[in-house]
C-alpha cells in the first residue's frame, strides 16, 4: 500500500474468530479472519495460492468464474481477472499480485472491480509442524464516497457471509483429510 497504511494489524492474542469487519476512518473499512488450521504451511500454501481454488471458497450463489486464460501463474505482478455475480448482477474484476512471498503470505490488490479500494493480506504462520495459522486482512473502500458509505452495513453483512462460508469451506477440506493434509492434497488433485 503506498499510503503507509499497515497491513499487519492483527491482535494474535485476541481469540481465532471472526470474521470481523469494522470501519477504521476516512471511508475505510478492514475485515479481519484468522483460523487454525491442522495441515503444515508448506502444503497448505500452494492451495491457496491456486487462483482456480477462489470458486471453492466463494459461496456458489456469486458464481465466481476466472477469466485469465490458462493457468495463472502467482508471482509479484500477476494479473488475475474474474466474475461474480452480487445479487445476480455480474461484476468484472482484475487484481494484481503485489506482495508474493511463498509460503508466508501474498497480496492481492484491486485494479478495477466493485470497491475503491481492495487490498488483501493471506499470511500463514507455521504453529508447529503440522498445524498453520492463516489468516485474512482485507482493507477496502466503498465506490461513490459518502453516497456508497450508506452501502456499508449490507457489504459487512455479506462479506461477513463470504468469509464465514470460506471458513466453513476450509474446516472441510481439512476433515477430508481427517484433519491430516492428506485433505489439501486430495483438493489440488481434484482441482
Amino acid at each position: 500500500m503506498s499510503d503507509g497504511t499497515r497491513l499487519d494489524t492483527i491482535d494474535r492474542t485476541a481469540p481465532l474468530q471472526g470474521p470481523w469487519v469494522e470501519r477504521i476512518g476516512g471511508g475505510r473499512w478492514r475485515l479481519r479472519a484468522a483460523q487454525l488450521i491442522a495441515a503444515p504451511r508448506a502444503r497448505l500454501f500452494p492451495f491457496f495460492a491456486d487462483a482456480h481454488n477462489l470458486a471453492r471458497l466463494t459461496p456458489p450463489e456469486m458464481r465466481f468464474e476466472i477469466l485469465t486464460p490458462g493457468a495463472v501463474a502467482m508471482r509479484e505482478g500477476a494479473l488475475i481477472d474474474y466474475r461474480i455475480r452480487v445479487w445476480g448482477v455480474p461484476l468484472r474484476w482484475r487484481t494484481v499480485i503485489s506482495r508474493w512471498d511463498p509460503p508466508n503470505e501474498f497480496v492481492d490488490e484491486q485494479i478495477s472491480g466493485p470497491y475503491a479500494e481492495w487490498v488483501h493480506r493471506h499470511r500463514f504462520t507455521e504453529q508447529d509442524a503440522s498445524t498453520t495459522l492463516m489468516e485474512d486482512e482485507v482493507l477496502f473502500r466503498l465506490p461513490f464516497g459518502p453516497i456508497g458509505a450508506l452501502a456499508g452495513p449490507v457489504v459487512r453483512r455479506q462479506l461477513t457471509r463470504i468469509f464465514a462460508y470460506r471458513r466453513a469451506v476450509i474446516a472441510g477440506v481439512g476433515a477430508a483429510g481427517s484433519g491430516r493434509a492428506a485433505g489439501w492434497a486430495a483438493s489440488e488433485a481434484s482441482g
